[in-house]
């Protein structure tokens, strides 16, 4: 069933961000988690959260409530200041910036500006992923055409970002951030930049991600979104998690 199965070669990965080899039901766990800044703001406030495998969650809050640091602590483009950040089972904050890389492959990332290369053609961009890691050609063409044809893109692939629509992109970038296998999807604003049609064929893709048993944790200002498809929400204002719903709504009026 799952959309993934036929990906292979990540036992060594995984063995690095699991305890004893140990498939964890909570994939993401914060523990009493701060983040103060040089110029002295206190942007996450002792947030605690678990996060289970398979969730699809919602993050939201007004700007500057600290959602985006909430949503870049959980893949180390923020370190914490105290605190523990747990992914299956094992502690980020300890991590080595030269292993960071190995939990980036397990925690894809879709960003709202895209962050393609913009030189290199959407096979390119998706395969770059695997050669970093010396996957063979013969895998990574395999791998890159199974999530292009989950995004929809097989008929782009040679075609390059600037020819492209901006949902086009940013499919893109999911199918980039998903061709490794990642556990956990972390979506920051991803529709931010798109018109509601390809912002609704966006979440589309993100459904049928999630459908497949990877856990999406998605930042959002998209209130349409949050109120029609319900998922776990997660309100954040003040650095500080006020609402956490299971299936709740975007509950601010901008």
């Amino acid at each position: 069933m799952l959309l993934f199965s036929n990906f292979v070669d990540e036992i060594v990965l995984k063995a690095r961000l699991r305890t004893r080899g140990r498939m964890w039901s909570v994939v993401i766990e914060m523990q009493d988690v701060w983040k103060s800044y040089a110029n002295g703001v206190m942007a996450v406030n002792g947030i605690s959260v678990k996060i289970e495998r398979g969730e699809f969650i919602y993050v939201v809050g007004q700007s500057g409530s600290g959602k985006s640091t909430f949503i870049k602590l959980m893949y180390r483009e923020e370190k914490l200041t105290r605190g523990k950040i747990l992914v299956d089972g094992t502690n980020i904050a300890d991590l080595k910036n030269k292993d960071i890389p190995l939990l980036r492959r397990k925690m894809g990332v879709v960003f709202q500006d895209f962050k393609l290369l913009p030189k290199l053609t959407v096979y390119e961009n998706v395969a770059f992923a695997l050669e970093v890691i010396e996957e063979s050609p013969r895998q990574i063409r395999k791998k890159v055409m199974q999530v292009l044809d989950l995004v929809k893109l097989k008929h782009r692939a040679r075609f390059l970002p600037s020819e492209l629509s901006g949902g086009e992109q940013q499919r893109v970038s999911i199918a980039r951030s998903i061709v490794n296998n990642p556990t956990v999807v972390v979506a920051d604003e991803p529709t931010g930049n798109l018109d509601p049609e390809n912002a609704w064929g966006i979440m589309e893709v993100f459904e049928r991600i999630n459908d497949s048993g990877t856990t999406v944790v998605m930042a959002t200002h998209n209130k349409e979104i949050v109120n029609r498809i319900k998922k776990r929400v997660i309100a954040i204002e003040s650095g500080m998690i006020v609402r956490d719903d299971k299936r709740g709504d975007f509950g601010y009026e901008g």
